[in-house]
């Protein structure tokens, strides 16, 4: 079921409110196609798993436990990192991170949420 237009202005005002507020939880709370892989990390992560690979099999050909589990976690680190997205796109501007309002995004809806419990009682 599609939005009203009027739905959609306000979710599209909440949604600026929260950039506003905090841009770097909106960020990281956005969709994924806002962000993207970056080609060094992953370039850099399959570098790490071949060098992860060979420091295994070398454990495996010195007969070291150490050295095996070494190269393991540096395969696993590897793919981590390789994975890693980075934002596509900043807000930047003259306010793109200043407050237009006393107060932040969830006072205000703390304090609806309480006006609205001393309505109801």
């Amino acid at each position: 079921m599609p939005l009203s237009e009027h739905e959609q202005k306000m979710l599209e005002q909440l949604e600026k409110q929260l950039h506003e507020e905090d841009p770097k939880f909106a960020d990281s709370m956005g969709a994924d196609a806002l962000r993207t892989f970056s080609t060094k990390h992953i370039v850099l992560g399959v570098l790490g798993v071949i060098v992860g690979i060979l420091v295994l099999l070398l454990g495996v050909n010195l007969q070291n436990i150490f050295v095996g589990v070494l190269g393991f976690l540096l395969m696993g680190a590897s793919v981590y990192y390789g994975t890693l997205r980075r934002p596509g796109r900043r807000r930047s501007g003259p306010g793109a991170s200043k407050r237009t309002r006393s107060g932040g995004f969830l006072q205000r809806l703390e304090a609806q949420w309480d006006e609205r419990r001393r309505d109801e009682a």
